[in-house]
């Protein structure tokens, strides 16, 4: 197998150790400027995963990341912010690392190129659900054999990689290539490469979110006050979108047991909780739509 770019020697890093600690931490940061705008060219790709994953989660699907590492990891990171953020199941979003929940803190051995393990994982996937493959070379074994259980699952696939002689592109419906470049530290692709990652799972979670009507606006409306932090926001965003004062906000959230759009819905509807839950499910718990429909009846 050629050389992969993850892997290439970085011609602007090759001294870093002879540097001061600040052109150290300036040569890091110069590297990182540039993860933004590569992303910039694989744009329209991410937009049509964006599509495909908010379709599936209409049809009851999931999202599922695989990746081993640094790619496991963040899958798991961005799967596990969703629940508090959205409001939705942990079964909905969710990240498996090549080797098991052992691997999310320590290195397991060889776990991403088990093709056999990848299949095994992957038998969770159905004909409704989104699995996205992440590695920066894009070239594991696990992820080869995720994506070929995937298949046999009718499960839509996406690649997710910053090499594009990634084998796992040619084995997903669709494919998404950063390329980001030599590392600062060659091959340690925890970097820019974890950095894209991290940001492409971003755009796919929380893009897919706003199209099923998880947002208002930009408020998450349908967040989850489980600490003062989370509860402070949710009394910012009623009183802001229902345009009444903090207190008021505040005794609506207790009176709808702490639901936002319940909350919102009472206030700018002048309805009882019950009703203002009514309103919302008929309108599939979108509140931008509940809202139009209950103004345009009225």
């Amino acid at each position: 197998m050629s050389e992969v770019i993850t892997e290439y020697r970085n011609e602007n890093t090759k001294n870093i150790d002879l540097l001061s600690t600040i052109d150290i931490v300036r040569k890091i940061n110069e590297e990182d400027k540039l993860v933004a705008l590569a992303i910039e060219d694989e744009t329209p790709n991410i937009a049509k995963a964006v599509d495909i994953i908010a379709k599936q989660f209409l049809l009851g699907g999931r999202l599922f990341y695989f990746g081993a590492g640094t790619s496991g990891r963040i899958g798991i990171l961005d799967a596990s912010e969703c629940p508090p953020t959205f409001g939705v199941s942990s079964d909905m979003v969710q990240g498996i690392i090549a080797g098991g929940d052992n691997a999310i803190r320590l290195a397991v051995e060889g776990a991403e190129d088990n093709f056999e393990d990848g299949m095994k994982d992957a038998q969770i996937l159905t004909d409704k659900d989104v699995c996205v493959a992440i590695s920066a070379s894009g070239n594991p074994k696990y992820l080869l054999g995720v994506l070929a259980q995937a298949e046999k699952a009718n499960c839509k696939t996406i690649a997710f990689t910053c090499n594009h002689d990634a084998a796992i592109l040619e084995d997903a419906g669709l494919g998404i290539c950063v390329e980001v470049g030599p590392e600062v530290i060659a091959g340690s692709s925890r970097m820019k490469a974890g950095t894209v990652q991290k940001m492409v799972l971003n755009m796919l979670s929380t893009g897919a979110m706003i199209k099923i009507g998880k947002t208002y606006e930009n408020f998450m409306i349908d967040l989850m006050p489980t600490n003062e932090k989370l509860k402070d926001r949710a009394i910012r965003i009623v009183s802001e979108i229902a345009e009444v004062d903090h207190a008021k906000a505040l005794q609506t959230l207790l009176d709808s047991d702490w639901k936002v759009k319940t909350a919102i819905i009472m206030l700018k509807c002048k309805l009882s909780k019950d009703k203002a839950n009514e309103v919302l499910k008929r309108n599939c718990g979108v509140l931008r739509k509940t809202l139009k429909s209950f103004a345009n009846a009225h």
